[in-house]
């Protein structure tokens, strides 16, 4: 999985800093013009990753990161879509996971060949940490947790675990 960083893609810096005003990151932020129109694509989570995203927090943060968008570009033939990560979301961007420590995520190893799931406890630009249980002391009352690190170049794919 590759890692680029957030602030390399355009706009995203300022916006970023809006979202995050609201009490809200914002996990990606795409701008394409089609047709004399300009596409907007952002999705927002929470700063408790573990916390959910409604409507009302999606309406709040559409109305002003739009227009704060518009400025950016210098005119407003402009449609924008803003979304919460979803219950199953495929991480894209191995720097998406920053956001999301505290939630169960399951990444799959390519050196292990299978998926590896666990609690994100830790994220950098190289590699994720996952708190991991294995299923034998899931049945055991005080289930000991295992961590370990998964560099990014080992991830072929991750995504949300829904429970």
């Amino acid at each position: 999985m590759e890692y680029i960083p957030l602030s390399s893609f355009k706009y995203y810096t300022e916006c970023e800093e809006l979202v995050s005003s609201l009490g809200y990151h914002l996990v990606e932020l795409k701008i394409s013009p089609q047709k004399g129109v300009v596409q907007i694509l952002a999705v927002i989570t929470a700063a408790d990753a573990t916390s959910n995203i409604g409507v009302n927090d999606c309406s709040k943060v559409h109305r002003l990161l739009l227009e704060k968008i518009e400025a950016l570009l210098g005119h407003d033939n402009t449609y924008m879509e803003l979304t919460s990560p979803g219950l199953e979301r495929n991480i894209k961007n191995a720097a998406e996971f920053q956001f999301f420590v505290g939630r169960e995520i399951r990444v799959f190893s390519r050196s292990a060949s299978d998926w590896i799931g666990g609690k994100l406890v830790g994220a950098d630009d190289k590699s994720v940490t996952l708190e991991v249980v294995s299923e034998a002391d899931k049945t055991a009352d005080s289930a000991p947790a295992e961590t370990k690190t998964v560099l990014f170049d080992d991830i072929a794919k991750a995504k949300f675990i829904h429970l």
